[in-house]
C-alpha cells in the first residue's frame, strides 16, 4: 500500500523500514551515546551531517569527546569509559599503513620521544608535523608549538657527526598557539575540533548585532522578526522545492534552519552558495512543532579563522 506526502508518493514498506531506523537510532543515541557516536565516526563518510557537526552535537546532549591521542589512539574511533577517543583515521594525511605501525610500536613500549615516535612508527615529516599541530603529541610532554620544534628537528637527517648518537632535546623557542590558531591548527589537520566552536569565539559581536543563539529560537513567538547566524553546515536545493534553498546554520548552542525563497536566493546567491558563515534575517515561523526563519536578507559574516565542513546541494 501507498499513501501520500507532501504531494509524493511513500510505499508503506519504505516508511516502515525508516521508522524502524530512526526508533533504534534515536535508542541507542539516548542509552549508549559514547557507542553510537564512535559508530558513526567510524562509517565516513555516510547520512547528512559531517563529523565535525557529529561532535559538536554528541558535545552539546554532555558526552565528552576526547581528542587525538598518539598514546591511546586507535585507528578507529574508541569508547573510552563513557567518552569517546578520536581515532588516528581523522588526522588528513596519516597513512593506515603508518598508523598501525604506530599502534603496534607502542604497545611494545610507550614512546620515549618525539624522535623515538618517528623511528619506530615511520612516519613522514608532513605526519609528524600534523600531528603534532593538533596537540596529539601532548602526553609526551609537548604543547603544540613545542611538538613543532621537535617534529621538524626530528625530520632533518642527522649529519655525519650526530650519527649514532641521541638528539639532544632542546626548548622550543616558539610562543604557544593562541585558541584561535590552536582551533585553525584542528581544522586544516582533522576537519574537526574538541574545542570551542568558531561562532563562540565570536558571541560577544553576535550579542551586540542582535543575534539569537541557535537554542534561543525555540523561547521565540512564531511570526516574529529574528536575526540568526552561523557555520553553514548543510545546503540543499531539492528538486520538488520549487526553487526553495534551505540551509542550516550551527553556532556553538546548536543548530538553526532557514528557508530561502527562490527570489531571495538569486538576489544573495554568492552568500547562500560560497560563505561558510553567514547572518540570516527573517521572519521565525513554527509549523507541527518544527522551528525554522523564512529568510529575507542573506549576508556574510566577517570571516572566521577556521572553516567548518558543509554538506553542499547532495
Amino acid at each position: 500500500h501507498n499513501f501520500l506526502a507532501n504531494d509524493l508518493v511513500v510505499h508503506n514498506s519504505h516508511a516502515a523500514s525508516f521508522a524502524l531506523l530512526a526508533y533504534a537510532s534515536a535508542y541507542l543515541r539516548v542509552h549508549h551515546p559514547a557507542e553510537f557516536s564512535a559508530a558513526l565516526l567510524n562509517n565516513q563518510p555516510m547520512g547528512f551531517y559531517h563529523p565535525a557537526t557529529l561532535v559538536k552535537d554528541a558535545q552539546r546532549h554532555g558526552l565528552e569527546v576526547r581528542p587525538v591521542d598518539v598514546t591511546r589512539s586507535e585507528w578507529r574511533s574508541t569508547v573510552e569509559g563513557s567518552a569517546v577517543r578520536l581515532g588516528l583515521m581523522t588526522v588528513k594525511g596519516l597513512r593506515e599503513a603508518a598508523a598501525e605501525r604506530l599502534v603496534t610500536a607502542r604497545r611494545e613500549r610507550p614512546f620515549a620521544s618525539v624522535d623515538d615516535l618517528a623511528a619506530r612508527a615511520g612516519l613522514t615529516r608532513g605526519e609528524l608535523v600534523t600531528l603534532a599541530e593538533i596537540g596529539a603529541l601532548a602526553p609526551l610532554g609537548l604543547t603544540r608549538r613545542g611538538a613543532l620544534w621537535e617534529a621538524e628537528r626530528a625530520a632533518r637527517p642527522a649529519g655525519p657527526l650526530w650519527m649514532g648518537r641521541a638528539p639532544e632535546r632542546e626548548r622550543s623557542p616558539l610562543r604557544e598557539m593562541t585558541v584561535v590558531e590552536r582551533l585553525v591548527a584542528d581544522y586544516r589537520g582533522t576537519d574537526l575540533t574538541v574545542g570551542p566552536h568558531p561562532m563562540a569565539l565570536r558571541r560577544r559581536q553576535l550579542d551586540w548585532l542582535g543575534v539569537t543563539p541557535a537554542a534561543g529560537l525555540s523561547a521565540l513567538a512564531h511570526g516574529r522578526r529574528v536575526r540568526v547566524a552561523g557555520s553553514v553546515i548543510v545546503r540543499q536545493r531539492p528538486g520538488t522545492a520549487k526553487g526553495f534553498v534551505f540551509l542550516s546554520l550551527e553556532d556553538e548552542t546548536g543548530i538553526a534552519n532557514a528557508i530561502v525563497r527562490p527570489w531571495l536566493f538569486e538576489r544573495d546567491r554568492a552568500a547562500v552558495v560560497h560563505e561558510p558563515f553567514v547572518v540570516v534575517d527573517g521572519i521565525l515561523q513554527r509549523e507541527d512543532g518544527v522551528t525554522a526563519v523564512r529568510a529575507t536578507a542573506v549576508r556574510p559574516f566577517p570571516p572566521l579563522p577556521a572553516r567548518v565542513p558543509s554538506h553542499d546541494f547532495h
